[in-house]
């Protein structure tokens, strides 16, 4: 009965016309276009782009150099060196973050016990050569330093969620 049935379906090109039914049901509705350079999509705030290195309200950056994201991060992208300082206190002296390898997991972000490194709803950027791929301690934060505002009001929206 089955065969039979199968046989049916392929001589009427049954599963022909479905197909062309769900495509003449799209076919006719209104399309979502954004015009990219002058129109921007809506991004999330839980969108993972560029990484970003924080500081504390008085200018100290976060990162104590624990190496959790170094350690958790799958693909091996982070580089992080660390020494004592005058104080007592272990900072980073090194801290890198190679965009050719990051898959943009965000495990590095989830595992930072400070909220010292994050990824932010930056999507647009690139690269002139491969140097500029391999972000910095500086370049973190640099960037961090630029979208604090944003990168707060975020972590605000993401705090039922942590």
């Amino acid at each position: 009965m089955n065969a039979l049935r199968n046989y049916i379906k392929s001589l009427f090109l049954l599963e022909l016309f479905k197909g062309m039914s769900v495509t003449g049901r799209y076919l006719f509705r209104r399309k979502f276009t954004v015009q990219y350079p002058e129109e921007k999509a809506p991004v999330s705030p839980r969108f993972r782009g560029l990484h970003a290195q924080r500081r504390y309200p008085n200018g100290e950056e976060r990162c104590i150099a624990c190496k959790l994201c170094e350690a958790t991060c799958p693909a091996l992208a982070i580089t992080i060196e660390a020494a004592p300082r005058e104080d007592g206190q272990r900072r980073t002296t090194r801290y890198d973050i190679d965009l050719f390898k990051c898959i943009y997991c965000g495990f590095c972000e989830e595992s930072c016990p400070v909220d010292a490194i994050v990824e932010t709803r930056i999507y647009e950027y690139h690269f002139e050569n491969r140097e500029d791929a391999v972000m910095t301690k500086d370049k973190l934060l640099a960037v961090g330093d630029k979208y604090e505002a944003q990168i707060a009001a975020d972590r605000a929206a993401q705090a039922p969620y942590r």
